[in-house]
């Protein structure tokens, strides 16, 4: 009677737990592969109708900041410092809005916070 409550599950906890193991490392390669990915792409976020433009790597490193000469009015820099902090905050948003929709399609849920 001792093993009547554990001995059915020994041989098909091990089952399952292979089959839990082989799903974790699926996972984990695809997960490595979509930042892989994520890290290669390019996005470009533009503000002030396109007067400033912020490219960003997917790894989150500003690449190139594009400004509209039309924009440079020495009597009003914080205009234009609103414009790139307005485009390079929505550049950064746009990279975790990626990252979370991929993990998302390979995990079955969405978010992770703090994961990427």
């Amino acid at each position: 009677m001792a093993k009547g409550g554990y001995g059915g599950m020994g041989g098909m906890g091990g089952m399952n737990m292979n089959n839990l193991m082989k799903q974790a490392q699926k996972m984990q390669k695809q997960m490595a592969q979509m930042q892989k990915e994520l890290e290669e792409k390019k996005y470009e976020i533009t503000s002030g109708g396109g007067a400033v433009k912020v490219t960003v790597s997917g790894s989150k490193v500003i690449e190139k900041i594009e400004i509209s000469p039309d924009v440079v009015d020495p009597d009003d820099i914080e205009m234009l410092e609103d414009l790139v902090l307005t485009a390079v905050n929505e550049a950064i948003r746009t990279v975790e809005d990626a990252a979370a929709g991929s993990m998302s399609k390979i995990t079955g849920m969405s978010g992770m916070p703090g994961l990427f």
